[in-house]
Formats: structure tokens, sequence, C-alpha cells
């Protein structure tokens, strides 16, 4: 498995952790150079979205990965944890919608299944 595969799975295990909502990710590997992949999902408060901020970014620092920028409002509407391979989204529901990053990035191919990737 590639090293950022296994960005991705972690990110992904942190946000499933937390009961992160909605998770998704994009590979935006083939229609961008910021990164080669996108993970969003939302928390139901602030204090979740700030918990999946975290927690996501705990568990891939102690993976050895460290965060480039931290981007977003820290109030618990919209956060983005740059990782340079992977930049992580994590959003308060209206924010998610308002964005709608999947739509922007409908080009990107979407992962559907995390355990076979």
């Amino acid at each position: 498995m590639s090293i950022i595969k296994e960005m991705v799975k972690i990110a992904y295990n942190a946000l499933d952790d937390k009961q992160g909502e909605d998770i998704r990710i994009i590979d935006i590997s083939g229609i961008s150079v910021m990164a080669d992949y996108f993970i969003i999902a939302h928390g139901n408060n602030p204090n979740h979205v700030r918990t999946l901020m975290d927690f996501t970014e705990e568990k891939l620092n102690k993976a050895g990965f460290d965060t480039k920028n931290i981007e977003g409002n820290h109030n618990g509407s919209w956060v983005l944890l740059d990782f340079k391979d992977i930049i992580v989204h994590i959003f308060d529901k209206e924010n998610r919608s308002f964005y709608d990053l999947e739509r922007i990035w409908a080009d990107g191919k979407i992962i559907e299944d995390v355990k076979s990737f």
C-alpha cells in the first residue's frame, strides 16, 4: 500500500471513530496538483467538528505525517487540515451544504470502499 493511501485510511478511520458524518473520499490526483485526495466529513455541532479535527490530526501526526497547514475558522463551522498529499475538510452540516465540495470536485473519482482501497 502506498504511503498516501495509508494516510487516507488513517484519516478516514479517525473521522469514523469519532462519528464523523457522511465521510467522502475524492481522488483529485488526475485533475489537480494541490493534493491527491480530499476527505470530506461533517460534525453535528461545533464541539464535534473540533473533536474530529483534533483526533484526525493527532492520528496522522502519530503515524508520522506532519500537518502542513490548518485553515478555516476554529469556531467549529469549517476547518481544513492540509497534509500535502491529502486535504481533510471538516464542516458543520450547514457549511458543508453551502460549500458543496462534492459538486465542485465532481470530476474527481469518488472512492466508495476505503477497506478495499
